[in-house]
């Protein structure tokens, strides 16, 4: 997908650039930038930043990677948290903007970003990462890359423990109805059993004749041709769609011409998400693929969380659901 967020060391990333959040005279500091210089090869990577000298506050440079498996180092200086009234903001949406476009200068088809600022420059977590997924998702509305951002744990990522405690307070709430649905339907059944066994058997039969009736209904139409019918109502363009769906151009291609191919349910509701469908509008999409979204999953239950408050910004989901463990939406 274009924009994952992933639970590793950065380091050991294997993309076209790896970005060090870095300090303004390009010396080999703590946290992030300490790792990279450590894994890079200290020596040679402070001989390359000392002929560069210098990294204004917002702006990028790059080096080479040396030992690390990146072909290049970006490195960026992001502001020193002071509040938020000295012009914090602005500077870091720069850092991640002249990033990007400087390894989309390189010839890197893909970058790996820490929480630039987050560390001992101290800007808070919740806001910083809001500020980079809008930088970052920008930058891809216009450009083909695949950006990771790159965290050691939950924690690190700095999702809203009010919006953690809602969603999980949500799960378990439908979680619970769930179960109570399930038992009560068993309790119902145990108790009719011995009465109408045969009634019960005829039902069965019947009712496995509507599903299969309705599962030959369902394949009337494809899951790539509804999915483009819902692209022209919503008078979305191909590339608008596949974009904000974080869904890779090469996956959205193979999706539109060969109409028998069914996709992964993260990738289908993430197109629900871009088109900004309802539950009812999500659940059509899903069918056509053989899916349905259910209460007894956590994945479905953020998923429609969020739906049902109309909140389609796919990656404020994804951020959910990487602190809930889950698959991302995407391809």
């Amino acid at each position: 997908m274009p924009l994952e967020i992933v639970r590793n060391d950065i380091t050991k990333m294997k993309t076209g650039a790896i970005v060090n959040a870095a300090n303004t005279s390009l010396k080999m500091g703590g946290g992030v930038c300490g790792a990279i210089f450590h894994a890079a090869g200290a020596k040679e990577l402070q001989r390359a930043c000392d002929q560069i000298g210098h990294c204004a506050v917002g702006e990028a440079v790059a080096t080479e990677a040396f030992a690390l498996e990146a072909d290049f180092i970006i490195h960026t200086v992001g502001p020193v948290w002071q509040g938020g009234s000295s012009n914090e903001e602005a500077l870091l949406r720069n850092c991640y903007r002249n990033s990007l476009e400087l390894a989309h200068r390189l010839g890197c088809e893909s970058i790996s970003f820490p929480l630039i600022s987050t560390g001992i420059f101290g800007y808070p977590k919740e806001p910083a990462l809001r500020i980079a997924m809008s930088e970052i998702e920008r930058f891809l509305m216009d450009h083909e890359m695949h950006v990771y951002v790159v965290v050691f744990d939950r924690q690190s990522l700095g999702i809203s423990e009010k919006l953690y405690d809602s969603i999980a307070a949500f799960i378990d709430e439908n979680e619970v109805k769930a179960l109570e649905k399930k038992d009560s339907r068993y309790r119902r059944k145990r108790a009719s059993q011995p009465i109408l066994e045969v009634q019960e058997e005829e039902i069965q039969v019947h009712a496995m004749e509507l599903s299969l009736e309705d599962i030959l209904d369902g394949m009337d139409e494809s899951f790539s041709r509804r999915l483009l019918r819902f692209i022209d109502d919503k008078a979305m363009t191909d590339a608008e769609t596949y974009k904000k769906a974080n869904i890779d151009k090469k996956l959205f291609s193979k999706i539109k011409n060969s109409p028998g191919y069914t996709p992964k349910k993260k990738t289908i509701v993430a197109f629900a998400v871009a088109l900004q469908l309802d539950l009812h509008e999500t659940e059509e999409l899903l069918r056509t693929a053989g899916y349905t979204l259910s209460n007894s999953h956590k994945f479905d239950l953020i998923v429609r969380y969020f739906i049902e408050r109309e909140q389609y910004n796919i990656f404020e989901i994804n951020e959910a659901l990487f602190a809930f463990d889950e698959a991302l939406l995407g391809s």
